[in-house]
């Protein structure tokens, strides 16, 4: 479940706030305590408390990160390119090439005309491959302005020879200029790693670390921290998703770099812990550590990365969620839908579900659910059929449902792909 991968240790000190007037913080504590977590607090009054006591509220997502990265260009001056000096330039056929930061599925839905991507967390490791002359200029974006100043910082910091320029505000700026930008592509960096010059690159990266104070730590030192029950340790696993899936640490954390540095609070919920990168190269997770560490992490890199002898992860006992879900057959489904005898509530990410998703469903959050039917004035014994990327997050939800009176309640077999 989410609160887990946030928060591993169940004697972490945890403050849930709404708006004050929701419930819904309430509700996320009872919750919580159900799964065993001893410090959990509700922000008394929520946010308008908050702002009423002349505090600050902040808009937008992921904000630690993409503040750092506005301060980056701020302090180091980072070089940058516009949409039309770069537009001019490819027409031109000048030499250069230019590299998305971000992952795969944010590049799939628009890109720059012939770009490449190459998510930040690889370009230290992948830069010899993509722009092997070293009078190639390389150019960086991303959907706006971080990401774009972060990936080419990297490249500069790592010592690169080529000239290096990050493309001011993204897409968007390309969009907005009247510049027509690509749809669908999946043009990627290659997916085996360089060998040739990986010796040089692992030098550059420690040396790059050790700037910044980013150390190499053991296994022994990285199992005794997991140990500790008054301090909070993350494995990260910094290679690729596809790397990842086919073997990391037993309990590490999946967090492709360049991601890990643009959403940090997505992966990291607690202040002051410590974070273990690991990859298999010897260079990403270092480059990667020294940014966390510039931005007040606690970062260090595993010795050996994801070879090393780290046994298990050790993870709390965790009481599962009460499943209050039937399993539904995508035929079943279709068979009571036409017939009316079905609600259809989509709990996945909101851009997914604009992206596809069942007819005449509709979306909703997991702590809404309730309120979302109660504004649709349906019968209470109306049976529902729960749609969600994580069951646990479903079976939640249906737990919500039933202890207000709805059901049965069903969870989609397969999920979406199935149907």
């Amino acid at each position: 479940m989410g609160i887990r991968r946030l928060v591993p240790r169940f004697n972490t000190r945890v403050v849930v706030y709404d708006s004050g007037s929701e419930g819904v913080a309430v509700k996320a504590v009872q919750r919580m305590q159900a799964l065993g977590y001893s410090q959990v607090y509700v922000l008394r009054g929520g946010t308008a408390a908050w702002a009423a006591a002349g505090r600050v509220l902040f808009q937008g997502v992921n904000l630690p990160s993409k503040t750092f990265g506005e301060l980056v260009e701020l302090h180091l001056g980072t070089p940058h390119i516009t949409a039309q000096e770069l537009a001019q330039r490819q027409a031109r056929g000048d030499n250069l090439v230019v590299l998305d930061g971000r992952p795969l599925s944010e590049f799939a839905k628009m890109n720059i005309p012939g770009g490449i991507c190459c998510p930040n967390g690889e370009l230290a490791l992948r830069i010899g491959q993509m722009a092997p002359d070293p009078n190639t200029t390389v150019v960086i974006n991303c959907a706006g302005r971080t990401r774009s100043i972060i990936g080419a910082q990297t490249l500069i910091n790592m010592g690169i020879p080529n000239p290096v320029l990050a493309l001011k505000n993204g897409t968007q700026g390309w969009y907005l200029v009247d510049l027509p930008l690509e749809h669908g592509n999946r043009r990627r960096h290659p997916l085996t790693p360089p060998e040739e010059d990986l010796s040089a690159r692992r030098a550059q990266a420690s040396a790059l670390a050790q700037r910044h104070g980013a150390t190499m730590v053991t296994a022994p030192e990285v199992r005794s921290w997991l140990q500790a029950t008054d301090r909070s340790c993350f494995v990260l696993d910094v290679r690729t998703p596809e790397e990842f899936a086919q073997g990391s640490l037993a309990g590490a954390q999946s967090a492709p770099g360049g991601q890990l540095l643009q959403a940090t609070d997505q992966y990291v919920g607690v202040r002051g812990a410590r974070l273990v990168l690991v990859d298999d190269d010897g260079v990403r997770a270092p480059v990667v550590a020294s940014w966390l560490r510039q931005m007040g992490w606690q970062a260090h890199v595993l010795q050996d990365g994801v070879r090393a002898h780290l046994d298990a992860i050790p993870v709390a006992r965790q009481p599962a969620p009460i499943s209050h879900a039937t399993p539904l057959s995508v035929a079943e489904a279709a068979r009571r839908q036409q017939a009316g005898q079905l609600t259809v509530l989509d709990l996945r990410a909101s851009f997914a579900y604009r992206t596809a998703h069942l007819p005449g469903s509709v979306w909703s959050i997991r702590p809404q659910v309730v309120a979302q039917l109660q504004s649709m004035k349906l019968a209470a014994d109306l049976a529902v059929l729960l749609v969600a990327d994580e069951p646990d997050v479903a079976h939640l939800a249906a737990l919500d449902l039933t202890e207000a009176g709805y059901g049965p309640v069903h969870l989609l077999e397969g999920g979406l792909q199935a149907w």
